[in-house]
């Protein structure tokens, strides 16, 4: 029976070349792909709600396909989890993607047009040292952050603006670099190591929730304020970088081992 699924997908990132499909090279789109045309016996094409670069990590990747699907959608997560378990009797898959769940949606369903916000956590270990385990997932940064500084350049990223300051060069082309970002949160903790144990140092997270992002908008903020934090540059510096319209004024690219894209808002679920 043909179905349109809708799934969730969550994956670390680390030993894929991003979301999108490319020939010869492994993607969490080409790795999905293959995984479903092998289980259903048929050509499957997914499409992805975000186009995640190379080492960017996930936990609400939300997809659609369509094709004839013979099981019901908690037999299907079942089927696809245990082709991508990394278990002895798979040797051959790594373990680093997980399907959350799978329904079935109207049929011309449109996963890019349904999203109405997503969210991003950026995480950063505020440290001398990172911990090896934890490598793939923090950015390193020495140096004491000033996080009530960060926190008050932060603000002026809120709302309505032309973000083109924070857009890097060679994404898809885009009708407007106008977003709206409906909330950017700083949180602190202790640094926990992977056993558990208080660490030095501790670990910033800078959540970014918003209708839309620029390609490697979220990173090129995680940088700036970084900047800031590190006392290079100053808060209200924020409000002039976006004014200016000018990727040249804003802070570097924080690396892609940092960011996750943490979840995903439908307008239809």
């Amino acid at each position: 029976m043909e179905k349109n699924v809708l799934l969730q997908i969550e994956y670390d990132g680390t030993g894929f070349s991003g979301w999108q499909r490319q020939p010869g090279i492994r993607t969490v789109q080409g790795r999905v792909e293959a995984v479903l045309s092998g289980l259903l016996g048929q050509d499957v094409t997914v499409s992805g709600c975000s186009r995640t670069d190379a080492g960017v990590h996930a936990k609400a990747e939300m997809a659609v396909f369509r094709a004839d699907v013979p099981m019901p959608c908690e037999n299907l997560v079942k089927a696809l989890n245990d082709r991508f378990s990394g278990r002895p009797e798979n040797p051959s898959e790594d373990g680093d993607i997980r399907i959350v769940f799978a329904k079935e949606v109207p049929d011309g369903f449109d996963i890019r047009g349904q999203v109405a916000g997503k969210t991003y956590v950026y995480s950063i270990r505020n440290a001398d040292a990172m911990p090896v385990f934890l490598r793939n997932c923090r950015y390193l940064v020495k140096g004491e952050l000033d996080v009530e500084a960060m926190r008050k350049a932060a603000d002026h990223i809120v709302g309505t603006h032309d973000f083109d300051c924070f857009r890097a060069a060679g994404g898809n082309p885009v009708e407007t670099t106008v977003r709206t970002v409906t909330s950017v949160e700083i949180r602190t903790s202790e640094a926990i190591d992977m056993n558990g144990a208080v660490s030095e140092g501790r670990d910033v997270f800078i959540e970014v929730s918003g209708d839309g992002f620029l390609y490697n908008m979220v990173r090129i903020i995680a940088g700036t304020l970084v900047e800031v934090g590190l006392g290079k540059r100053d808060p209200d510096e924020m409000k002039e970088i976006i004014e200016s319209r000018d990727r040249t004024n804003a802070g570097h690219t924080a690396p892609p081992q940092g960011l996750c894209l943490e979840e995903v808002d439908l307008s239809v679920q």
